[in-house]
């Protein structure tokens, strides 16, 4: 059986300018690996934490995974319909997200809060520096990235706030 090669055309055309998609992909492809990400750091958590929050901390991370998820998808699909092919495999992902490090084994449930709230504050620190990024290349993908902000950022509110004394 013959073997399909790469087209050296992209099979899905952009709306954007070669150089605002290529801008504009990176920010999505950048994104993509952060919130794919943080879906993974949160799962981990999920399954390991211990203490006396286990329960509420535990769901609040499967809550977290879900939105993760959900936004990944829709950075991936956007990236798509942009004419840019989404790259969310593992080793992709291991080598361009730029979340701080979650180690394996049991996590206290506070220990675990610290972790997510950093991890949070570290994806929506990219986030917003990939909004002011897509000012002049693409509304449409920088009104993905505020919503997607939005949310991150309540989430995180959220976090902190179990923190508090």
């Amino acid at each position: 059986m013959a073997q399909k090669t790469a087209s050296k055309t992209a099979p899905i055309t952009s709306p954007l300018s070669d150089q605002d998609r290529e801008i504009t992909g990176k920010v999505l492809q950048g994104t993509l690996l952060d919130l794919i990400d943080l879906h993974l750091v949160a799962k981990q958590a999920h399954w390991n934490v211990i203490g006396k929050f286990f329960r509420s901390v535990h769901l609040q991370l499967d809550e977290l995974v879900s939105s993760a998820r959900g936004f990944a998808d829709d950075v991936a699909e956007r990236a798509a319909a942009l004419g840019v092919s989404p790259d969310g495999r593992a080793a992709t992902v291991a080598e361009g997200s730029g979340l701080p490090k979650f180690e394996s084994d049991w996590r206290d449930d506070r220990e675990v809060i610290e972790a997510i709230v950093s991890a949070l504050e570290s994806v929506i620190r990219r986030l917003r520096a990939r909004i002011d990024e897509t000012d002049k290349t693409d509304l449409v993908t920088q009104d993905l990235l505020i919503a997607i902000a939005r949310d991150l950022e309540k989430a995180h509110w959220m976090w902190q706030a179990q923190l508090a004394d």
